[in-house]
């Protein structure tokens, strides 16, 4: 690993690119965070227990998003270190919001905090005496823990937690859910048509605006995730769990619909025109934007290596990744190594990268907010963990928001400052 921002592709390892260090956060906000998440529960209500500077951020986001009366705090001083009052406060304090509420949620998510863990807080306990106490309401603990990323991310554990208030259900065998994203999937992608058209209710998080809706998500069968970060969920589930990523390789994404299918007992659809029209899509933006640079950053797509080993092979001048480790798309990045060893990766956190948009001369297309700050441009995909496209179909509506991106340009001062990207469509 180097000290510096940037580094070519034939000289990086796959396990991290650069020395964790210092950090920057540059100001494009549209990933999601935990406040965002937590939100997609019908009838919950969100206590966070923190510091008053870690409260500051979590507020501005229930605030930006109008649902304030969705959230509630509580304060963690010096003093309750010292005086034993940790948990006492938690429980005491948590019951007297509730008692204030002019509703009953029916999820309560508690949100403890790094200090928590610092202190040897007993975090089961105070789980264990709320719910025995706050009748009618699914407590569930949730953490705003930065510290722990190298163990499971924040982000990764409340997916996972999003689903662990589900009361038990009686099983549907013709239901199936997919589990961990923030948006819908795009009911047009071969996905979701091949599920629909074999018969089967497709239940997600994202679409239910009711806690009954929510409920009913405990009685599917088969539980599909295809980002990353909610493996974890899929995995914490009843019932099957299928992971299939979600991929720009054909291959892959043959061998998921076979893996789908073999698991619902239905036939493999025909997908030979599918994945021509994807193919053509492809050709037709290599001939749109011709030898222009083109960078790519990790929070746009969950497999920027891939992606961008599909460009370059349909003749596209993919010259910039923005990642500080490789992902799911291992693979590509070795392929990447082996054949454009010239591609140069640069960090998404590293406070090198502070000046680089004021010194980084051409014009680039970018693929992500990140990659439209650091590279300064107008000329990007607005997009955010794939943006619920999937597939083939994916792959063709990925090929025409780069064309248009290429065509048209956005005011990203504006467009990347607006925080949890699409949240506005899943919020009730």
């Amino acid at each position: 690993m180097l000290d510096k921002p940037y580094v070519p592709i034939k000289d990086a390892d796959a396990d991290g690119f650069f020395v964790s260090g210092l950090e920057y956060n540059p100001p494009a906000r549209g990933v999601w965070n935990i406040v965002h998440t937590g939100m997609l529960i019908p009838c919950s209500h969100q206590v966070f227990v923190c510091a008053q500077g870690c409260l500051r951020g979590v507020v501005l986001t229930a605030a930006e998003m109008g649902t304030l009366h969705r959230m509630s705090t509580i304060t963690v001083t010096e003093q309750d270190m010292f005086d034993g009052s940790l948990e006492s406060d938690v429980i005491d304090g948590t019951i007297e919001i509730i008692e204030k509420l002019p509703y009953k949620p029916k999820v309560l998510l508690l949100y403890l905090s790094c200090i928590h863990l610092f202190a040897g807080c007993d975090i089961d306990m105070i789980i264990s005496e709320l719910n025995s106490r706050l009748d009618g309401i699914t407590v569930v603990d949730c953490y705003m823990t930065p510290t722990m990323r190298k163990t499971i991310t924040p982000d990764a554990k409340m997916r996972m937690q999003l689903y662990a208030a589900l009361p038990d259900m009686p099983a549907d065998s013709r239901s199936v859910n997919i589990i961990g994203n923030d948006r819908p999937t795009d009911s047009e992608s071969e996905l979701i048509k091949m599920l629909t058209d074999g018969g089967y209710t497709v239940r997600d998080l994202t679409q239910c605006r009711t806690y009954e809706e929510y409920a009913l998500l405990a009685s599917s069968v088969l539980n599909i995730t295809y980002l990353p970060s909610a493996y974890a969920a899929g995995e914490s589930m009843n019932g099957t769990h299928l992971h299939l990523p979600n991929s720009f390789d054909g291959k892959v994404l043959r061998d998921n619909y076979t893996r789908l299918c073999t698991a619902l007992d239905m036939p493999v659809p025909e997908l030979d025109a599918l994945e021509a029209a994807s193919e053509n899509a492809l050709h037709r933006l290599a001939d749109t934007v011709g030898n222009r640079e083109i960078a790519i950053d990790f929070t746009a797509v969950t497999r920027p290596f891939e992606l961008a080993l599909v460009l370059l092979r349909h003749g596209m001048n993919v010259r910039y990744i923005v990642a500080d480790q490789a992902g799911e798309d291992k693979d590509a990045f070795f392929e990447l190594k082996k054949e454009y060893p010239d591609i140069i990766l640069y960090s998404a956190v590293n406070t090198g990268m502070i000046d680089l948009n004021s010194t980084h001369s051409g014009d680039v297309l970018a693929i992500g907010q990140k990659a439209a700050f650091y590279f300064g441009t107008d000329s990007f995909v607005n997009t955010v963990a794939n943006g619920g496209l999937y597939g083939f179909d994916g792959i063709l509506k990925l090929c025409s928001l780069t064309e248009d991106a290429h065509l048209h340009k956005k005011d990203r001062r504006t467009v990347i400052q607006h925080k949890g990207f699409g949240c506005e469509c899943c919020i009730c």
